[in-house]
């Protein structure tokens, strides 16, 4: 039985699965290029792509020769990515499942990468060390979220609930940092990049009166309380989402 947090996952991606497959912010160019970088992969490299979505992140890394297999929660989501492999002609396999208990044998891929899921899981430790159990020694993890400052997290947690009621907690760098040292990762890279969005992109009607004052009020003090540097625009409100990339060697038992 999943418990009420998945249920509430399952319910918010259900209702935005489409909407978030076709996004561009999701396949946004410069993004996506470090993402494949980060993954460092050559043909026949056996990846895990963990929360999957709408397997953008998978089928870039199939892409590339990868023998990619996805896994996430949410039925939807899953047809969303078979529809874009095969409307990409890529080969990569799909899988509902959960993150925090992966079906799947130790030590039985090469990459294991997880993007913009972390901030979803009430325990992303667990997550994390499912991920490190299914990775090969010598292997890489690769964790791609949204990282406020320790100033800023509650405000972004606040602004990110409000939005998305399947959010709970958007773990700073350092927080995500210490994550990997408890399980004996060695970091191997920490990069940073800035996505661009429209506060009216992925919020359901009902909530965007709300979510509009909370950010012009933001914007109005001047103080970056939210730490998504949001301005006035002809289209909107637009905003940053703040991302890092942290890569993690798995070192020989």
């Amino acid at each position: 039985m999943p418990s009420s947090h998945d249920t509430t996952i399952i319910k918010q991606f259900t209702q935005w699965a489409e909407n978030f497959a076709h996004l561009p912010i999701h396949a946004e160019e410069q993004s996506m290029a470090q993402t494949v970088s980060a993954c460092d992969v050559t043909r026949g490299t056996r990846v895990l792509d963990v929360a999957c979505g709408p397997g953008i992140v998978a089928c870039a890394l199939a892409k590339k020769g990868a023998e990619v297999t996805g896994i996430d929660l949410t039925p939807a989501m899953i047809a969303q990515a078979q529809l874009l492999a095969s409307r990409e002609g890529v080969e990569a396999s799909f899988r509902c499942g959960n993150a925090c208990q992966l079906p799947f044998e130790d030590s039985q891929f090469d990459r294991v990468v997880t993007r913009y899921s972390f901030h979803h899981m009430k325990e992303p430790q667990r997550c994390l060390a499912e991920m490190a159990r299914v990775c090969r020694p010598d292997g890489r993890l690769v964790v791609i979220d949204a990282t406020p400052t320790p100033k800023s997290q509650q405000g972004y947690d606040e602004a990110e609930t409000l939005r998305d009621p399947s959010h709970t907690s958007a773990l700073t760098r350092e927080q995500l940092l210490t994550l990997g040292s408890q399980l004996g990762l060695t970091p191997v890279l920490c990069q940073s990049y800035r996505l661009e969005s429209c506060l009216s992109d992925q919020v359901a009607p009902e909530d965007e009166a709300a979510l509009h004052a909370l950010f012009a009020r933001d914007i109005a003090e001047g103080q970056n309380r939210l730490g998504m540097e949001a301005w006035h625009a002809d289209n909107g409100i637009r905003f940053f989402f703040p991302i890092s990339i942290i890569a993690w060697h798995k070192t020989r038992e």
